[in-house]
């Protein structure tokens, strides 16, 4: 199985991606869309939601409810990705070590997370009771 995209640039640095029957802009300038390391982090965090629903389901957690993620990223003096953060966020009060089991499962379903370099992983924070 493959996945495949088309991605056409006019001119200029901004392009636009064909997915299936989803049309997707990035401009790497982040002027007239998201710039391509805005995008690279929500595909990150995207990813990680069913990631999270699935790991709280198998420790033991069957709905956590609303999922919100605040995602960062620095940029070294090149202006690359050197570092990301989750702040995570769900609806349930969580007990004990469970918010960490979570994570540890979410971090093995993510299919993005493992397509990045070990040093971009991001570090985590899990708080529960957000509702």
């Amino acid at each position: 199985m493959a996945k495949e995209v088309h991605t056409v640039s006019e001119e200029g640095y901004s392009a636009t991606s064909q997915i299936r029957e989803f049309e997707v802009d990035i401009d790497s300038n982040g002027e007239d869309a998201p710039d391509t390391l805005e995008s690279l982090l929500a595909a990150y965090a995207s990813c990680f939601v069913p990631a999270l629903r699935v790991g709280g389901r198998q420790r033991g957690v069957d709905d956590l409810g609303r999922i919100e993620i605040d995602v960062t990223g620095e940029l070294n003096d090149d202006d690359k990705l050197e570092s990301v953060a989750f702040d995570v966020r769900v609806e349930p009060a969580l007990e004990d070590d469970q918010g960490d089991e979570i994570l540890e499962r979410a971090f093995e379903l993510c299919k993005v997370h493992d397509a990045l370099k070990e040093s971009l992983h991001a570090e985590t924070t899990i708080e529960g009771g957000s509702d």
